[in-house]
């Protein structure tokens, strides 16, 4: 099972991006889904999270900026990303908690894709 990132890029401060996510593999359930990033220097951090379809749940510094969502026909995430700041500027994952058609449950990664704000 593998995550694909995509719709990374360079953008304007104040400007807008967002970010795909789509799983290939032999999924029988997703259980959570969930997008982080990574500046340089420093740790890694939770954007925003769903478990279990429920309403995305948001770091504090995003709120109000970005939005998740999903198509579920897809199994897609998205990560609609407004008024971008040049503190947005990382790395961003997703992450996917799922159970396979094999019953194994997996937290699996993306290989991340960059954002980079100029101001």
């Amino acid at each position: 099972v593998q995550l694909l990132e995509s719709g990374g890029g360079s953008v304007q401060a104040g400007g807008s991006h967002k970010l795909s996510c789509s799983p290939s593999g032999d999924i029988l359930n997703i259980n959570t889904m969930g997008w982080y990033r990574q500046a340089p220097g420093k740790e890694r951090e939770l954007v925003a999270t769903e478990i279990s379809q429920s309403e995305p749940t948001y770091h504090d510094s995003v709120k109000g900026r970005f939005t998740m969502s999903r198509d579920n026909a897809k199994n897609t995430l998205y990560l609609q990303m407004n008024s971008l700041k040049p503190e947005d500027t990382a790395v961003y994952y997703c992450n996917f908690g799922v159970v396979t058609v094999y019953g194994d449950s997996l937290e699996i990664w993306g290989r991340g894709t960059q954002v980079t704000v100029s101001s």
